[in-house]
């Protein structure tokens, strides 16, 4: 039994509705999946706070039809694709899709939008290899905190020098 135009429209209309909170849609070739191999992958991009959505093409295009922003994905709508859409955490869901490849081997990437323009595989695995926001955090917080060790070791050797440099004077004079 085949899907009914409302079905259809429904269908079209929530792509629609996950697209416009979306940052970054990645697609990928899902062929070789199971259903237990898309649940997987699905979890592992929660935490992220991605989502994977398996919609045929021509209800994809129908959902970014007249959007400047996902005009590049119609170059990617060929075979049996998964879309992968990222709202949040570009890295963490980049990683997460990248660690599931390297455990199945079934997929392939496709490519992606990112903020109207067509990215790459390479583009989208160079995302993926930056590091998160904690540990950027991190890492400032790590150079600050060395500058202000710095900071307090020279100021204490101010009056430490001084005292020296009196008691050098004073035993100067005694002599």
């Amino acid at each position: 039994m085949g899907r009914t135009r409302s079905n259809k429209e429904g269908v079209v209309a929530e792509l629609k509705s996950q697209l416009e909170g979306t940052q970054m849609a990645i697609v990928m070739d899902y062929q070789g999946l199971s259903v237990a191999d898309i649940s997987e992958l699905r979890n592992r991009l929660r935490e992220s706070g991605a989502t994977c959505k398996v919609a045929k093409n021509t209800f994809m295009q129908k959902a970014i039809d007249g959007d400047e922003n996902w005009a590049g994905l119609s170059s990617l709508l060929k075979g049996s694709n998964a879309f992968l859409l990222v709202k949040d955490d570009l890295g963490g869901a980049i990683k997460a899709y990248q660690k599931f490849q390297k455990d199945t081997k079934k997929s392939e990437l496709r490519g992606g939008v990112f903020e109207g323009k067509v990215m790459t595989t390479k583009d989208i695995t160079a995302i993926g290899d930056l590091p998160s926001k904690e540990e950027l955090i991190a890492q400032i917080a790590g150079a600050i905190n060395g500058v202000a060790t710095q900071l307090a070791t020279g100021i204490n050797e101010v009056p430490t020098g001084l005292a020296r440099a009196i008691k050098a004077l004073s035993e100067k004079e005694e002599a």
